[in-house]
């Protein structure tokens, strides 16, 4: 690929205090705002910002940016939109490189018109960006089907703090020994370095999707979510869905509604069709509908619900578990959400064991000290939440990464070795590292 020469590129006088609010995290917000063209140019800028103790926070097109907690200093924005081609893509190789500023929304149409994908399943993909996808670790629906966004990764390129590009794997899907160090900045929220270019293998497009909603009327829940576990074509999603009417198109039985999708062969996807019409008929659900073409759209829908927010007034959580006590880690967190008179909306994932919840009030200042005491008390009930999204003035006073300290020493020891002088988004991953 060739390139024009190193540009750090910085944002016109007349955009950049627009863009500086745009990008503050917490109260904070950058005194300068940069957009390289080029993983060169950023390796000058970063050299730079190093050598002068300036703290740098990465931005791709930010629809992840409300995971972790906000910077304990930041100096710098540096937005990776410029560095967005597709280098290399050898498709009847199924192996792509692409820079990280690309769409997803870009990325997908390239795979699709060779009939392949990578499952990024990412929130907003007309503004989220493959970099950001992978700093911060987001995990899809389909991921029990097919794996997480970091299985596919063969290699990268990154810049590291003091203006190294680094290098790990290459564009050969093969197995290794070792640990494959491509990975390792996967869900680092750019506290590492800067992922600049990602390869991939891919996958064949599968011939066929489709997508069933059903109402789910008193009574039916449990029912139905035993008969979806016990069905003999598992469902590539399957989702209970309780409240997000704003967002998700449709409309929620008394006890919420389900949503599966099936990918396959047309057969396949006829039959499990069929199971689970008979599955929920079973469980007492009187009518599934099914959607085609529409079941890709509605999708999507429920992937942008999992960042949305209504004002100030909404903080939204993931807790990973295991499917089996998926159903009861919700009934845990609906609890204590009423405790402290805070709404609360679901979206459950029943092959994944993902609990998605985002909390509510009406009154926005009202739901500020309700949600710090309910998050305060929910380390006591469940382990293993994170928040994905949640008011800026919020985010010192809530447990952005939950209250896990497992392996808390070997990553500052590995934020030691990269970032020495901890100049890449200091204070914003687990542990405030």
């Amino acid at each position: 690929m060739s390139v024009a020469g190193p540009r750090r590129k910085r944002v016109p006088a007349s955009d950049e205090e627009r863009a500086r609010a745009q990008l503050a995290i917490g109260d904070i917000t950058p005194r300068s705002v940069y957009a390289p063209e080029s993983p060169e140019a950023l390796a000058e800028l970063l050299r730079a910002c190093d050598r002068d103790g300036r703290a740098v926070v990465f931005f791709g097109g930010g629809t992840l940016q409300g995971v972790g907690h906000a910077p304990s200093r930041y100096d710098v924005a540096i937005s990776l939109a410029n560095v967005a081609q597709v280098i290399a893509y050898e498709f009847s190789d199924l192996t792509i490189a692409v820079e990280a500023g690309l769409r997803a929304r870009d990325f997908d149409a390239t795979l699709a018109a060779k009939g392949q994908f990578v499952p990024l399943d990412a929130p907003l993909p007309e503004r989220s960006t493959v970099g950001g996808i992978l700093a911060s670790g987001w995990l899809g629906p389909r991921r029990a089907a097919y794996g997480r966004p970091r299985d596919f990764i063969i290699g990268a390129s990154l810049v590291l703090a003091d203006g190294t590009i680094a290098k790990a794997g290459g564009m050969v899907v093969k197995n290794s020994t070792g640990y494959d160090l491509s990975r390792l900045y996967v869900g680092s929220l750019g506290t590492l370095g800067a992922l600049v270019r990602a390869n991939f293998k891919t996958l064949p497009l599968p011939q066929a999707r489709r997508v069933a909603l059903a109402r789910l009327p008193d009574g039916t829940f449990r029912r139905a979510v035993a008969h979806v576990a016990a069905l003999e074509t598992e469902p590539t999603v399957a989702l209970a869905i309780a409240g997000f009417l704003d967002e998700i198109e449709g409309r929620d039985g008394s006890e919420g509604r389900l949503f599966a999708m099936f990918e396959g062969t047309p057969a396949t996807v006829e039959r499990a069709t069929r199971e689970l019409r008979s599955a929920l008929g079973a469980a007492g659900v009187p009518e599934t509908t099914i959607l085609d073409e529409a079941g890709t759209r509605v999708y999507q829908q429920i992937l942008d619900a999992y960042v949305s927010r209504l004002g100030n007034r909404t903080a939204t959580y993931r807790s990973v578990g295991l499917p089996s006590d998926v159903v009861a880690r919700a009934e845990a967190l609906a609890r204590l959400a009423r405790v402290h008179e805070l709404e609360v909306e679901t979206i459950l994932d029943l092959r994944c064991g993902d609990v998605i919840a985002r909390v509510s009030d009406k009154i926005a200042t009202q739901f500020a000290a309700r949600v710090v005491e309910f998050d305060d008390a929910l380390a006591n009930v469940l382990s293993n939440v994170r928040i994905l999204t949640a008011p800026e003035a919020l985010r010192n006073r809530l447990a952005m990464w939950g209250s896990s300290t497992v392996a808390l020493a070997k990553m500052r020891e590995l934020k030691a070795h990269f970032d020495p002088r901890n100049t890449l988004a200091p204070g914003r991953f687990v542990g405030k590292i």
